[in-house]
């Protein structure tokens, strides 16, 4: 055994340099894996499926995150492409309508045939009926009517292109009922707006907007009342012979009119117009 005299010693500075040197190479260590990323080595397949689970428990912002990495480092294959899909449809249940709406228009652009594609156009109608409509729908159904339309043109237009591109899609039948809501209420829309000129004796923009209403938005329970504007507006305006067709398509469409049957009063049509207040 050696004697304490034979010991190495190391003066007290040393041993204060040789600790910061072991806490610096620790701090070093830590930090270096703290930077690394956690999905190192993970494949595409693997990374998708995380980010589908957080999806199917409904943890939109964590799928979201999970899509978007998946998406960055493997920016193409066919988990990248269904992501992308995915990752709209998470948007649009997390709250973020214009994040769905440009994902789903970026796929649409990307992958014009993709054998999901259909998808892209569905989850576009259903974020513009959603948010602009079904959210006042439950709330208040009655008050739908008279809110900007601009939302609900744009949700009518992508169910039909829809419908005309994909007429088997798994989504046509959903988005052909949500088409019918929005075809009434947006042909009593622009038939309030043609009563709202009929009554300032505007009947050159009044005809416009029920004609409007008659070609876009064929089988609305409206159409009765946009030929009565055609033909009121067209007498107004000094076309009988207008006036004479648009009345004689009436009869022939809605014979019980109350226009046609005398319970609308022709002659002063004009002066007791019952169809609201300003």
């Amino acid at each position: 055994m050696l004697s304490s005299s034979l010991s190495p010693k190391f003066p007290d500075c040393s041993r204060l340099l040789i600790g910061m040197l072991v806490l610096l190479m620790l701090a070093t260590v830590t930090g270096c894996k703290k930077d690394r990323d956690p999905n190192d080595g993970r494949s595409a397949e693997e990374m998708y499926e995380t980010a589908k689970g957080y999806l199917i428990s409904q943890n939109w912002g964590r799928a979201i995150n999970g899509y978007q990495t998946l998406t960055t480092r493997y920016p193409f294959g066919r988990y990248t492409e269904q992501a992308q899909l995915e990752m709209a449809y998470a948007y649009h249940k997390g709250g973020s309508p214009e994040a769905a709406l440009s994902t789903a228009d970026r796929f649409i652009r990307t992958y014009p045939s993709h054998p999901n594609v259909d998808y892209a156009f569905y989850i576009r109608g259903l974020t513009n009926y959603e948010e602009r409509v079904g959210f006042m729908e439950r709330l208040m159904p009655s008050r739908v009517r008279d809110r900007d339309q601009t939302a609900a043109r744009e949700s009518f237009r992508d169910f039909d292109e829809l419908i005309r591109r994909f007429p088997d899609s798994r989504y046509a039948p959903d988005a052909r009922q949500r088409m019918v809501f929005l075809r009434n209420n947006l042909s009593f829309y622009e038939l309030d707006v043609a009563r709202y000129y009929m009554r300032r004796k505007a009947y050159v923009a009044a005809a416009a907007r029920a004609k409007y209403a008659i070609e876009t938005y064929p089988g609305s329970p409206e159409l009765g009342d946009a030929l009565e504007i055609l033909v009121v507006s067209y007498t107004e305006m000094g076309l009988p012979e207008l006036a004479e067709d648009a009345e004689k398509v009436l009869a022939l469409n809605y014979p019980d009119h109350p226009y046609l049957t005398g319970e609308r009063d022709k002659s002063f049509w004009s002066k007791l117009w019952p169809f609201g207040k300003d």
